[in-house]
């Protein structure tokens, strides 16, 4: 089986096993080293308890000359398997010990640590080798003084072997907790690298997927965390994303029909005339004003394509700026004015004097396109309203008209791009106005709404933040 080093599960497992070991290591050395420490300074403070408390028992004996006294005392604190009791004369020799079989093996005393310096009244304190073993043992020399005279020195030495064989077992056996320890954390890190990293992998896949185009497919995570709100996110996306391509599809579709249209009219109006429809002045004329009515068309279309293309990608920035609300309606309906009188159609205009901050060509755009559909659906002899009034730094423009109105089934859908339930298309239009102009009002940080009813006609209504 090959080890993948640089997947995530095995950096995560990695991560834990070695966090765990340096953290478990360090405590173990810490309490290891804690234990040894508190158990060789408890040692010292009772050699020096004992020397001290002995040294004046055997001062005593010394300074009488009691040598009998000086042995019973060493006989019974000194202790042969464990502890040894010396006691020397001030010049160095041997008047006393616990340990005569061993001693009487010794024949220059001067080798014994410590005892040069306690034959200078200096009392030491330290570690040392057996005299004729190996063993540890931790010693104090301590000069017998009475009446500042020097009258011996005190030697004790303890034997380290039972504490160290004790401090092995115990570090065995701490050594031992500490790598069924490492199993277990190893184990549970495993299992818990395991869990981060399959939901992780899943959505890595779940990307790649989407990254291929497979848009719409569902990732399902069994967790109750961050991973599941991000899977939650990822299956929006992918839901968002195969709406997106749905419309692309449909857009694209749309598109290629509306264009297909006028093409193939003056493709079959080019031939009738190249067939002899030409020789016919009122019927070549006719011909004529077809090919440019759809010429026009045509060219309308593609500008719509273009202006709903770059509104939806933002390549043109808005070129802002304070401008009249009444300085653009007036333009608006100046633009549609004669139109509006060939259809016996007036419109009455009620706005308020305040300056709007946008893009004036491009919210130009959006009122033509409202007005325009608003004429193509007025019938003879109607009216169209224009009202604009300030609510709570708002700005709400409704543009009504008196046609026929909008089926219930197809308002929702009217700001879509070529909609076929949408009226507009067999007016004439190419089916993106009213598109443009929700595109152009919500770039202005505005919102745009319908509503209709059969008979009454169509109100759209826009809001306009007012910046201050």
């Amino acid at each position: 089986m090959t080890v993948n080093w640089n997947s995530i599960r095995v950096k995560l497992l990695t991560t834990y096993v070695a966090l765990t070991g340096l953290a478990t290591s360090l405590l173990t050395g810490y309490l290891l080293l804690s234990f040894y420490t508190n158990f060789m300074t408890t040692k010292e403070n009772e050699l020096d308890i004992w020397s001290s408390a002995l040294s004046e028992s055997v001062g005593e004996a010394l300074e009488e000359q009691n040598f009998s006294a000086v042995d019973k005392l060493v006989k019974r604190y000194g202790a042969a398997e464990t502890l040894t009791l010396r006691v020397f004369s001030p010049k160095g020799s041997l008047v006393s010990t616990s340990t005569p079989s061993v001693d009487e093996n010794l024949p220059h005393w001067s080798e014994i640590p410590g005892l040069k310096e306690a034959m200078e009244n200096q009392t030491v304190q330290g570690y040392a080798k057996g005299l004729l073993s190996d063993e540890d043992r931790l010693y104090i020399a301590r000069p017998v003084v009475r009446n500042g005279r020097l009258l011996g020195v005190l030697r004790l030495s303890l034997t380290l072997t039972q504490f160290q064989n004790q401090f092995q077992a115990v570090m065995f056996t701490v050594l031992a907790t500490l790598g069924v320890t490492l199993l277990l954390c190893g184990t549970i890190s495993a299992w818990f690298a395991r869990s981060l990293a399959t939901p992780v992998l899943a959505m890595r896949n779940f990307a790649v997927r989407l990254g291929g185009g497979y848009f719409g497919e569902k990732l399902m995570i069994s967790a109750s965390d961050e991973l599941n709100e991000l899977a939650f996110e990822l299956n929006r996306m992918s839901e968002r994303l195969a709406s997106l391509d749905n419309e692309r599809r449909a857009f694209l579709a749309n598109a290629s029909h509306e264009l297909r249209t006028p093409v193939s009219n003056v493709k079959v109006t080019l031939e009738a005339l190249e067939m002899g429809a030409g020789e016919d002045p009122e019927l070549r004329q006719r011909f004529t004003r077809t090919a440019l009515d759809e010429t026009e068309r045509l060219s309308r279309l593609i500008q719509d394509l273009l202006d709903l293309g770059r509104l939806d990608a933002g390549v043109v920035p808005l070129e802002k700026e304070y401008v009249s609300l009444q300085y653009l309606i007036g333009r608006a309906i100046q633009a549609i004015e004669l139109r509006m009188q060939r259809h016996s159609i007036t419109i009455k205009c009620s706005v308020p004097d305040v300056q709007i901050y946008g893009d004036p060509e491009r919210l130009l755009q959006a009122f033509l396109n409202l007005l325009d559909n608003a004429m193509k659906y007025s019938t003879s002899q109607s009216n169209i309203s224009l009202l604009g009034r300030l609510e709570h730094k708002w700005l709400t423009l409704k543009i009504h008209d008196q046609g026929t109105g909008i089926s219930e089934r197809d308002l929702p859908h009217i700001f879509e791009e070529f909609y076929t339930g949408d009226a507009s298309r067999k007016k004439g239009g190419t089916g993106l106005g009213l598109t443009i102009a929700k595109r152009i009002v919500e770039a202005h940080g505005g919102r745009i709404s319908a509503h209709s009813a059969a008979g009454q006609g169509t109100t759209f209504t826009l809001y306009f933040p007012l910046i201050s």
